[in-house]
C-alpha cells in the first residue's frame, strides 16, 4: 500500500508530464481571477453603495439594471477570451459564479462588518442586485449552451 501511494503522489506531484505545469498554472490563475472578479466588485459597491443602494428610486433602478447587465458582459468577455465553447458555458460560468456567492454570502450574514459605509437597512437591496446579476449571467450561459448542444 505505501509503495502504491508513494508512487502515485511522486508521479502525481513530481514528475510532471510535459504542458502540465502549464496546466496547473493556468488552473491557478483561473482561480484568482474568479476571486479577483467578486472582490473588485464588492470594494466597488463597498465604495460607491451609498450612491446606488441609498439614493433616489429612479437612480436605484436604472444601476438595479445597469448592474446584472455589465456582470453579464464581463463574464461573456472572460468567457469567450478564455476561448470557452458555447457547450460548456453553464459548467464555466457556475465556476466563474460560485465564488461571488459563497462570498457574498459570508458578506450578508455580516454586512455591517463588511460594509460600514452602508446601512444595515441597504443589505436586502445589495442582495436583490446580487441575484438579478447572478440570475441573469446563468440564464445567459443556460441559453447559450442549450443553442450549442442542439
Amino acid at each position: 500500500m505505501y509503495h502504491m501511494v508513494q508512487v502515485m503522489c511522486t508521479t502525481r506531484y513530481i514528475l510532471l508530464r510535459p504542458g502540465e505545469l502549464r496546466e496547473i498554472t493556468r488552473q491557478r490563475l483561473s482561480t484568482c481571477s474568479r476571486f479577483a472578479i467578486w472582490i473588485i466588485g464588492t470594494i466597488y459597491y463597498g465604495f460607491r453603495g451609498p450612491a446606488v443602494l441609498e439614493t433616489t428610486s429612479l437612480r436605484y433602478w436604472i444601476n438595479f439594471i445597469l448592474s446584472p447587465l455589465l456582470s453579464a458582459g464581463i463574464c461573456i468577455m472572460v468567457l469567450r477570451l478564455r476561448h470557452i465553447p458555447a457547450s460548456a458555458w453553464v459548467a464555466a460560468t457556475l465556476l466563474l459564479a460560485l465564488p461571488g456567492m459563497f462570498g457574498e454570502a459570508v458578506l450578508l450574514s455580516s454586512f455591517s462588518t463588511f460594509m460600514p459605509r452602508l446601512q444595515p437597512a441597504s443589505a436586502g437591496r445589495y442582495g436583490a442586485f446580487l441575484f438579478a446579476a447572478y440570475a441573469l449571467v446563468l440564464s445567459i450561459a443556460e441559453v447559450v449552451t442549450l443553442k450549442a448542444t442542439r
